[in-house]
């Protein structure tokens, strides 16, 4: 494989219609290996401070004939921002406080291992312009087989489920703990005397203040007490930021969509969704502590599912992590490797040790990518990890 690398926004500009087709055609879609949403995280969270300093730094793969094969969208980051001492890290867009679930190289799974071996050659003939790489979502059974002097550091799960053809077909094969689950979250309500509707908003200006609704309640979420713990992942002005206008962007071309369940003239309980094909992404939630005992999230993602059935669509991702508001449905499983690879040179092997030694005085992980899996969206429903 030829490997071309891309430094600026223009060489990315041009890349996207075949970026884009090729992420059109892999069979689990998911928003984050779009040419559109690095496109715009770049130009949300870049930074070029004296402090922290990123550079493009995106890989195309191309085999013989010149067909783009694999793209590897990473920047290189230097702390400080410049200066011979400066430490380089080789990493993948997306480096956030998990508003990007997943990152890594964006090929077929068939062409993975191929991809990351021609990468791996290509970064070798340039190794002295970093000190270490990050890899993300790797698929490959051994990693270091094909990168030497890979080390592992975490795994991520994602969860996503194949629809049939209706909804009734979906609760027979699904365990009795979950259809009784889903018959209580309605009948709660009811029974209280509540009367409630699930809006499906996908106009893009209404769509906007429902995100606007989402972002106040997942941020109540993260401060609610006696539950599981949750952190506001877009406490950050860039982090929302970036979702507003990404999502503005997808539902332009009608590719993302607001679940919200409607109490009165008020929304309670929210989760916004990103199409892709016949694929629905189901991505962070925010609701009402008040409305927690209703289980109200349960009974918007299961709105959610039997919407995505009725519209046609082959999958729905109920996101990364694992907990029991995903894996009670019983959805398939991939698993993404995470790591770290210091440079083969004298000073790579040095700054990635000084780097390992520094987030350890932090009280962070070993190495980046190491630590427990993060949780995830979840569905935020009344009781547990799925709140």
């Amino acid at each position: 494989m030829q490997v071309q690398a891309i430094t600026d926004e223009g060489g990315l500009a041009a890349l996207d219609p075949e970026w884009a087709a090729l992420d059109a055609a892999l069979p689990i879609r998911m928003p984050f290996s779009s040419p559109a949403w690095s496109a715009m995280w770049w130009r949300h969270f870049r930074r070029d401070t004296p402090m922290v300093r990123d550079a493009l730094r995106v890989f195309a793969l191309r085999d013989a004939a010149g067909a783009l094969k694999g793209v590897a969208p990473m920047m290189l980051t230097c702390r400080p921002g410049r200066g011979l001492l400066r430490l380089r890290e080789l990493q993948f867009l997306g480096a956030d406080q998990n508003v990007t679930e997943l990152r890594g190289v964006v090929c077929r799974e068939e062409d993975e291992a191929a991809v990351l071996a021609a990468l791996h050659r290509h970064l070798g003939q340039v190794e002295r312009d970093w000190d270490w790489v990050q890899w993300r979502g790797l698929r490959v059974p051994d990693p270091a087989a094909v990168l030497p002097g890979f080390s592992l550091g975490r795994q991520l799960v994602d969860l996503h489920m194949p629809l049939p053809g209706t909804w009734d077909a979906l609760r027979a094969r699904l365990p009795r703990n979950i259809k009784e689950s889903i018959r209580k979250c309605r009948n709660s309500l009811a029974r209280d005397g509540i009367e409630w509707t699930l809006d499906v908003i996908t106009e893009p200006a209404a769509l906007a203040a429902a995100l606007d609704r989402l972002l106040a309640l997942h941020r109540a979420r993260s401060a609610a007490e006696g539950t599981v713990p949750h952190p506001d992942v877009f406490a950050a002005p860039a982090a929302r930021a970036f979702i507003a206008a990404y999502t503005a962007q997808a539902a332009a071309r009608g590719g993302a969509c607001m679940f919200a369940l409607r109490i009165g003239d008020e929304h309670v309980a929210l989760r916004l969704g990103f199409l892709m094909g016949r694929d629905l992404y189901l991505y962070y939630s925010g609701y009402d502590p008040a409305w927690g005992r209703y289980s109200v999230m349960t009974t918007v993602v299961a709105g959610a599912i039997e919407w995505a059935i009725g519209q046609g669509l082959g999958r729905v991702n109920l996101s990364t992590g694992i907990d029991v508001s995903k894996t009670r449905w019983r959805p398939e499983q991939v698993t993404f490797s995470e790591g770290y690879q210091p440079a083969g040179t004298l000073r790579g092997r040095l700054a990635s040790r000084m780097d390992r030694v520094v987030r350890g005085w932090a009280g962070r992980e070993r190495f980046p990518g190491a630590g427990p899996a993060p949780a995830g969206p979840g569905d935020a429903g009344a009781q547990g990890a799925e709140q």
